[in-house]
């Protein structure tokens, strides 16, 4: 391997692990909001105590987020100062929006929740859980903006080889990041979901408490429902691919030559006639390129070299993102059927429900290796290859000694992370004693 081989599979590492706990924060954030506000409307102690309890999982998986994504901005400068400078006028915007505006909000707000229960008036403390989960969304915004104008980069212009913004509102309101930014957010919803149901099955087993009955059901309430938009988004999504990414569209499919009327390759050998053209266009006869003859196009318009991606990862990260998702929403949607009308939940789909907790973040992860790999050999598509975004004079030997000094140190919070959750989900609710009494008590607004 050569340093660019390392420094790909470096910053792969950390953004992979990294985005471990970005979806779960977005959602999960959501979800304490929403359990705190039942209790402040309703007025059951239930309710504060799986606020508490939720919330205290939320704060660990963020203080691990932040932690983990630190790293990333020095690899911008330590593995790939030829693309920093290439980017940075365009990302500047954006970022900084991020990280004065959002991220300020999230923190800021994060900080008086945790230290204002008693001292805070309740409406005033309830704001903040939601200034804070508000803050996280905001955020992802920004940071997935960035992300597509890779992409598909908008409102530019290259003046002395480097990307100069001309139109931020052009890069904020990408077509791109119009369809990316629901997906993922949708996404984030159906893990933290999956989480909240992974908890909750944990204790079905053992309780019959109706506080994690009622847990659980507004988690595969908020998991159906996410699901439907991340399959709405998705089909957008793929639409948008076959205009601006084609040799992406042409690599999930393993499609190699152009075709009139494409099928949809379900694996190797399996094929749904037509089915392709028809989510790309809704036209059952639309022509879909292929990736041998993308390439054949690509070298007439970039010159030589390998355009295609990893055909291989990209194919079948797509189809395990399809397979995983589908698999969390149809296990969502079914306990709700079961659990309908006060029903108890069943010993074996509290057993099933422990599988939702890694089945949506093989999802998401299999969603960003299909996204960013198969946006290879570019890190900004038409624009920047990611060959010439290395950093120069960087050596194998200092890009192999910071990959496994993160890898190492990565896994070593993976097993702190772990453990921390582990303790405080077998601990369950019981020394969570409310902290402040409620108003007005009156029937739930929530589906249970």
């Amino acid at each position: 391997m050569d340093a660019l081989d390392l420094a790909r599979w470096q910053f792969g590492v950390t953004t992979v692990y990294h985005f471990l706990f970005v979806p779960l924060t977005i959602g999960l954030g959501i979800f304490v909001a929403g359990l705190q506000t039942a209790w402040h409307r309703t007025g059951n102690e239930q309710y504060l105590k799986l606020t508490k309890f939720f919330g205290k999982l939320f704060l660990i998986n963020f203080a691990m987020g932040v932690v983990t994504g630190i790293v990333q901005e020095f690899q911008f400068g330590m593995n790939w100062s030829e693309y920093s400078t290439f980017v940075g006028d365009v990302f500047g915007a954006p970022l900084a929006m991020e990280a004065l505006l959002a991220f300020f909000m999230e923190s800021t707000f994060l900080g008086l929740w945790i230290f204002g229960w008693d001292r805070l008036p309740k409406k005033v403390h309830l704001a903040t859980i939601w200034a804070a989960a508000i803050g996280s969304n905001l955020s992802a915004y920004f940071i997935l903006a960035a992300n597509a104008w890779m992409k598909h980069p908008v409102g530019y212009e290259v003046v002395d080889g480097r990307a100069r913004m001309t139109d931020l509102w052009a890069v904020l309101t990408n077509s791109t990041a119009l369809a990316q930014v629901p997906h993922v957010i949708a996404g984030s919803f159906v893990v933290a979901g999956g989480f909240v149901l992974a908890v909750c099955g944990y204790w079905l087993l053992r309780t019959r408490a109706d506080m994690w009955r009622r847990a659980a059901r507004a988690a595969l309430l908020m998991t159906a429902i996410a699901g439907a938009v991340v399959a709405g988004t998705g089909d957008h999504s793929a639409k948008l691919m076959y205009e601006q990414q084609p040799m992406k569209l042409a690599a999930a499919e393993g499609l190699e030559r152009d075709t009139q009327g494409a099928g949809f390759s379900v694996v190797p050998g399996i094929e749904i006639p037509k089915l392709l053209s028809f989510l790309s266009t809704y036209d059952f006869e639309a022509p879909v390129q292929g990736t041998e003859d993308l390439q054949r196009r690509f070298e007439q318009q970039f010159g030589p070299g390998d355009y295609r991606p990893d055909g291989t990862v990209v194919f079948w990260s797509f189809r395990v993102m399809i397979v995983f998702g589908l698999a969390t929403v149809g296990l969502s949607v079914l306990g709700l059927w079961l659990t309908r009308r006060r029903r108890p939940f069943p010993a074996w789909l509290s057993r099933a429900m422990l599988l939702a907790l890694p089945l949506p973040l093989v999802a998401v992860i299999a969603g960003w290796l299909l996204s960013e790999i198969g946006r290879q050999p570019w890190t900004v598509a038409g624009e920047l290859l990611t060959a010439s975004s290395v950093s120069p004079g960087v050596s194998v030997a200092e890009v192999a000694t910071s990959l496994t000094i993160f890898t190492l140190l990565y896994g070593a919070l993976a097993v702190a992370e772990t453990v921390l959750l582990a303790r405080h989900v077998r601990k369950g609710v019981e020394e969570q004693a409310p902290v402040q009494a409620a108003e007005a008590p009156r029937e739930p607004s929530l589906m249970y």
